[in-house]
Formats: structure tokens, sequence, C-alpha cells
């Protein structure tokens, strides 16, 4: 039985098929010369670009002007921008700005752009080579710099832009020969991991933690950005019959750890924190924000998880202490992706808003839920999901949380849509 969407699992399934092949693939698509450079540090940030806490100075009045709206734009695999690989730099600019005023026309606040999909790069990046997603060619110059317009662009029309990168991915195969000549990887073969037939960086490894960190920072470094936004992908999804080898590395820096988890653990949370500290040493007021999956750990495993039933938790399956960020105020804001319905048994949206709100109560980390825009009208998700009233309903049920700031849809191509005009009713809510 196979995965309902990019974060969001059907009901009943075993921890064992909970991998992430459904997640990537909606992600990537599944059924789913200007280049101006960098600009001086803005003396905003995320939350302070508009005329409230959480929001982008927009066009919109009234409560409008409270809330945080977001919409993901993803890169991998060309989801939603480019529409295709190898479209000439006019044909790419033209899309992102159509893309930007469709925020704009969506009433959104903020864009949540993926600059760095697959250990490769939307900008010119000195530590990884161009996204193939441009080009159709890792490492070919599209001719423009994305990152450099998306920022003024966005800017220019009171929009936060959030600087979207996955830490760990580096392909969606196994074999490091497809990679761009000169990309860490292929320097630095002992660097990567293979996991269900892909490519990733090693978490356990320091010098890795530190090159990434290296590359998601230098644009933050170069760039008017509002955030850096991560996404879930930390240690990969479980997939049965599939084993981590990190033997290596877990012998060489696992000791004095009570067993192989809460060394991971660790190592999520070394990324995590080294990142937030250099980000303040950088430019403090640029904000650090992180997608997790929704669920940290289930009230039957730990008296302080949420009521929810559903066989996968960030905690234990991803070695990603999501609450500690929380508690430690590692992070500027959270955004759980809180892609199931109200109702849903085995994971209810209604259950878990109120644990997140209470997780980041007097923390001062902004709460914005993860919304599954992706979901509405399709026949294969439950009933809810046929209901053009569901994500309004999720709206006002945040509303009744003061810690709840607001809301961010997966993903740009669906927003284009609005399949059953569930966003516009969904704005109109709050």
């Amino acid at each position: 039985m196979p995965p309902i969407g990019r974060r969001g699992f059907v009901a009943g399934v075993t921890l064992a098929t909970l991998g992430p092949g459904g997640r990537a693939g909606a992600e990537t698509g599944g059924t789913r010369t200007e280049g101006t450079g960098p600009r001086g540090g803005s003396a905003g940030g995320a939350g302070t670009r508009g005329t409230a806490p959480g929001a982008a100075g927009s066009a919109s009045a009234g409560r409008d002007a409270a809330a945080f709206r977001g919409m993901w734009i993803a890169t991998v695999g060309n989801r939603d921008f480019p529409s295709r690989s190898g479209l000439a730099a006019a044909g790419q600019r033209a899309e992102l700005l159509s893309l930007l005023d469709l925020a704009v026309r969506r009433r959104m606040t903020a864009v949540v752009l993926q600059i760095r999909p697959s250990a490769d790069a939307l900008w010119p990046s000195p530590y990884e080579p161009w996204a193939a997603c441009l080009t159709g060619v890792q490492g070919r110059d599209p001719g423009w710099d994305p990152l450099g317009t998306a920022v003024t662009e966005a800017h220019a029309r009171g929009l936060e832009l959030h600087a979207w990168c996955n830490p760990y991915r580096v392909a969606s195969h196994a074999d490091p020969g497809r990679l761009a000549p000169g990309h860490p990887v292929r320097r630095h073969p002992e660097w990567a991991l293979t996991y269900d037939g892909r490519l990733l960086y090693n978490p356990g490894l320091p010098e890795v933690r530190r090159h990434v960190q290296d590359a998601m920072l230098d644009a933050v470094r170069r760039y008017d950005i509002d955030a850096l936004h991560w996404d879930d992908y930390f240690y990969p999804y479980p997939v049965a019959g599939q084993v981590l080898d990190d033997d290596a590395a877990f012998r060489r820096y696992g000791g004095g750890f009570p067993d192989r988890a809460a060394w991971r653990r660790h190592n999520t949370d070394l990324l995590v924190s080294e990142t937030a500290a250099r980000i303040k040493e950088i430019k403090p007021q640029v904000a650090f924000g992180i997608s997790p999956f929704g669920v940290w750990r289930d009230a039957a495993d730990d008296p302080a998880g949420s009521d929810t039933h559903g066989g996968l938790a960030t905690y234990d399956h991803l070695y990603a202490d999501t609450r500690r960020w929380v508690r430690e105020r590692w992070i500027d804001y959270v955004v759980p992706q809180l892609y199931w319905n109200i109702g849903f048994p085995a994971v209810d949206y209604a259950r878990l808003v109120p644990w997140w709100a209470e997780a980041v109560r007097g923390t001062g980390v902004r709460l914005y839920l993860g919304e599954a825009l992706y979901k509405v009208g399709d026949p294969a998700q439950p009933a809810a999901w046929q209901d053009p009233r569901e994500l309004a309903r999720h709206v006002a049920l945040a509303r009744t949380y003061p810690t709840v700031g607001g809301h961010c849809y997966f993903a740009a191509r669906e927003v284009a849509k609005d399949p059953l005009g569930a966003l516009t009713a969904a704005v109109a809510e709050g």
C-alpha cells in the first residue's frame, strides 16, 4: 500500500511500509541574464518585513496582515519550478515571476523556495554545483541567478523569501558517477551513504555537517533572504528490509552513547544547534525555520507525545528531536507538516494542533502549520479531502490557539489550481 503523499501516510500501514518513495514522489511531482546577485543585509528578517509579526507587508488589510501564509515552491524533479529542465534563462525567469505574482494574488505573505534540492544550488555556489533542475545537467550554468532574482522580486511584491534547503539528500539514484564533475561526493566518496537506492550525505561525519552548513550558509551570507528553511529529510525514512550502513562512523564517533539511535539524534541536534549559532553570527536578523514531519512521538511511547497512533515519529525513526529544538529555542519558527484531515483516526489534525500549540508555548518560537493542499480533490484520498471546506476548518480550528501564527501550503502547483476552491475558502477564513 503506497504512501498517500509527500509526508502523510495511509491509515493502518505498518512502520515497515512507511518509506520515502511517496513523499519524494509527491515532492517531485508524482501524479505531482538577470542575476542581479546578492543584496545587502536587511533590517528585517522573517516576520519583520511586513506590518505584523509573521507577516510580510502586502496589499491585504485587516486580519490578513497578522497571519503568515506561505507557499512552498519545490524545485526537486521540476515539481513546481522550473516547469521543465532546459528552459532558456528568460523562460525560467518568467516562470519564477509568475509564481511570485501568483503568491500575491492568492494573498500569501511568503514564498518558501527550494534553493538546494539535491546537494546542488539555485545560485552560483562555491560549495556545490548548479542544480540539475535548471538545465537538465547538474553543474551547467543556467545563465542567470534564480535566488538573487527571487529575493529581489519577492521583496518588491511585499513577500518574504524563505530559502528552503534539504540538508542531506545527494541524489535520487545511487551512482556517484552521475553527479557533476567536482561534486563534493565525487571528491569525497567517503562522505556518502546509499539507502533505498539513493545517495545521501552521512550525518555522522563532522566534516559532512560542516560542509552542508557551509553550503547553506553561503546563501545566508550573500543574499537578503528572510529565513533559512529546512524540510524533514534528516536521517532517511525507514524502508522495510533496508539498513543504513553507518557502522564505520558509529565506531569512530559513537562512544559514550547508550545506543546508535541516541548517537544519531545527537548528530541531528548538532546540525541544528550549530547552524542556529552560525546564522546568528552571520546575520542575526535572518530567521531559521524547520518543517518536520508532524508527529514528534506517540503518547503510547512517551507521555509527552501526541494522541496519535501513526507508527512513525521523528524522534524514533528519523532521529530528529523536533520538540527539543523548540524547547532549546534553536529555531525561530517551526512548520510541522500536519498533512492529515480532521478526524483521521490514526493521526488526527485536531489532536496535533493543540499538541504543537502547547509545545511552542512560552518559547518564543513561532508556529505555522503545514497544510496538504495537494490532497484536496484527489480521489485516492479520504472523503474529507473531497470537501472544499476541509482546509477552512483547519484555519478556523487553528485560530482558537493563540500560539498558531499561520499556515504554509504545499505547494505552488496546487496554489495555482486552487482545487475545489479550498485555498480560497481557507484564506477567507483567516
